[in-house]
C-alpha cells in the first residue's frame, strides 16, 4: 500500500477543489440543457457524477479503462459534498436535463431512488456478470418488480479508529486485540471505557470520542430495521434500536465524553489535525479522509480495532440515466467498475470495502494493511466486520436526511440541551423533512 498516502492526498486535494464546482457546471461546460455524453468522430464520451472520495477517478481506473477501450472518453465530476450533490440531482431529475450518464447514489438515497425516480434510471438486471455483489446489496437498489437501478461499489462495515498514544497515556491497552476487548460485544462498554480515560487520561485537553453521533449510528445501523419498517412506515420514535442508541450517545455526551463535534462538518478536520480526540467510529471509507486529515505528524498514532457489535454505516452505488445516448456504454463501463478486480483494487488503493463477494474474498482484501494505521489489518478488520452485518437492510425514502436531523439533534445535546427536549425537537425537524 505504499502509494496510499499519496494517492489519498491527490483525492482530496481533488475533491476540495473540485467540491463547490463540481455541480454548478452542467453537461458540456454552462450549458446545462444537454443530457450526458455522446458519439462523434468513432469516439464515445461518457460522462459521470461523483462525490467524495469513492477511488473511481482517484485510483487510476478511469485511466485505465480509456487505455483498454481507445474509443471511450470518459469525463468525471466530482463534489466534495454528498448533500450538495445529491439536492442538485434531484433539480436536474425533475428537470430531465443537465444529468450526466452515469450518476453516484448514496445509500441514504437508494430508497427514495428507487420509489421515486425509478423511471429515470437504465435496468442493470439483464446484465451479464453482476451476480457476485453481497445480495442485500443489490435488494437496496432494486424496485418492487425487480429493476436494478444501479450496480454496488462499497459499503461501510464498521470499527473504531483509536489513538494508541492517547490510550497509552490514560493507561489503557494499547494493542489492537486488547483495545477490541474492552468493549467486545457492547457498545455500552465502549462508552465505559471513555469515562475511564476521561478519568485516568495525563496528556490535555483530550475528548475520548469525537461525536456522539457517530456513536449512535455504529449501533442503529446494526438493526435490519432503522427509521422505517419494511412497508415504508416512519418508525423512528417507536424503534426500540433507536431509542438505545440515542440514549447511549446521550449519556456520552452529558458526560462530556465528546470533543462536540459533528463528522465531515466544520471543526472535524481540525480536531483530526490537531488530535483533540482519542477515538472515532469509524467504517471502512472513512480511513482515506482520517489519514489525510491527521496527517503525516499523526502516522502510526492511529490503530484500527474491531468495533462491539458489527453494523453497515454508508456505501454507494452507480447508476446510468435512462435517456443517456449512450446508455449501453455506460452500463458496460459500470458493470466494470464494480467487477470483483476493479473493487479490489480501490481497497488495496484507499480502503473502501468492496460490496463483491469475490472482491472479498480475494487475497488483495483479505491480506490488506494499512501502514497508516500503525500496520492494522484492515482487510482481516473490516473482511469480518462485513460478515456481522445484517442480512436484511431495510431502507426508507429519507434515511440520509433523518441521519443527519439525529446528528444535529445529538449536538444540542453535546451543547447542553436536555435530551428530552433535543429529541423533541428532532422529531419535528424530521416530520417536517418528510412532509
Amino acid at each position: 500500500m505504499g502509494t496510499l498516502g499519496s494517492l489519498r492526498r491527490k483525492a482530496v486535494a481533488t475533491v476540495a477543489t473540485a467540491g463547490a464546482l463540481a455541480l454548478v457546471v452542467g453537461c458540456g461546460g454552462s450549458d446545462d440543457s444537454a443530457t450526458g455524453g455522446g458519439k462523434k468522430d468513432g469516439k464515445t464520451t461518457i460522462t459521470m457524477g461523483l462525490y467524495g472520495v469513492m477511488g473511481i477517478k482517484e485510483t487510476g481506473l478511469l485511466e485505465q479503462y480509456e487505455k483498454e477501450n481507445p474509443d471511450v472518453d470518459i469525463k468525471a465530476e466530482i463534489a466534495g459534498d454528498e448533500q450538495t450533490y445529491y439536492t442538485a440531482l434531484q433539480t436536474r431529475l425533475a428537470a430531465g436535463k443537465g444529468l450526466k450518464d452515469i450518476q453516484g447514489i448514496e445509500i441514504g438515497r437508494a430508497k427514495e431512488i428507487t420509489e421515486t425516480q425509478a423511471d429515470k434510471f437504465a435496468d442493470f438486471s439483464d446484465v451479464p456478470g453482476t451476480d457476485h455483489f453481497l445480495p442485500w446489496k443489490e435488494s437496496q437498489i432494486s424496485t418492487e418488480d425487480g429493476k436494478v437501478l444501479g450496480l454496488g461499489t462499497d459499503i461501510g462495515p464498521m470499527a473504531v479508529c483509536y489513538r494508541k498514544d492517547y490510550f497509552e497515556k490514560a493507561g489503557l491497552p494499547t494493542d489492537r486485540e486488547e483495545v477490541a476487548k474492552l468493549w467486545e460485544g457492547d457498545w455500552k462498554k465502549y462508552v465505559e471505557v471513555g469515562r475511564t480515560f476521561k478519568k485516568d487520561f495525563k496528556g490535555g485537553d483530550v475528548a475520548y470520542m469525537d461525536a456522539a453521533s457517530g456513536l449512535f449510528n455504529a449501533m442503529v445501523y446494526g438493526y435490519p430495521e432503522q427509521y422505517y419498517d419494511d412497508k415504508g412506515e416512519l418508525i423512528y420514535d417507536k424503534n426500540p434500536a433507536v431509542k438505545e442508541a440515542w440514549n447511549l450517545a446521550a449519556d456520552a455526551g452529558e458526560d462530556g465524553l465528546s470533543a462536540k463535534l459533528r463528522q465531515f462538518q466544520p471543526g472535524w478536520d481540525p480536531g483530526l489535525a490537531n488530535g483533540t480526540f482519542a477515538t472515532a467510529v469509524c467504517p471502512a471509507w472513512m480511513l482515506s479522509h482520517i489519514s489525510e486529515k491527521a496527517g503525516a505528524a499523526n502516522k502510526g498514532k492511529w490503530d484500527v480495532a474491531r468495533a462491539p457489535k458489527g453494523a453497515n454505516w454508508g456505501g454507494s452505488f452507480l447508476g446510468v440515466v435512462e435517456q443517456s445516448p449512450v446508455k449501453e456504454e455506460a452500463k458496460k463501463l459500470v458493470a466494470w467498475l464494480t467487477a470483483p478486480e476493479q473493487q479490489a483494487h480501490i481497497f488495496k488503493e484507499i480502503g473502501n470495502i468492496p460490496s463483491s463477494r469475490e472482491a472479498l474474498d480475494s487475497p488483495e482484501v483479505k491480506d490488506a494493511k494499512s501502514e497508516y494505521f500503525a500496520g492494522a489489518p484492515i482487510g482481516q478488520i473490516f473482511g469480518a466486520a462485513a460478515q456481522e452485518i445484517p442480512d436484511k437492510q431495510v431502507l426508507g425514502r429519507k434515511d440520509g436526511s433523518i441521519k443527519d436531523l439525529f446528528s444535529q439533534g445529538l449536538t444540542l445535546v453535546e451543547q447542553g440541551t436536555a435530551r428530552d427536549e433535543a429529541w423533541k425537537t428532532t422529531g419535528e425537524r424530521i416530520e417536517k423533512a418528510v412532509g
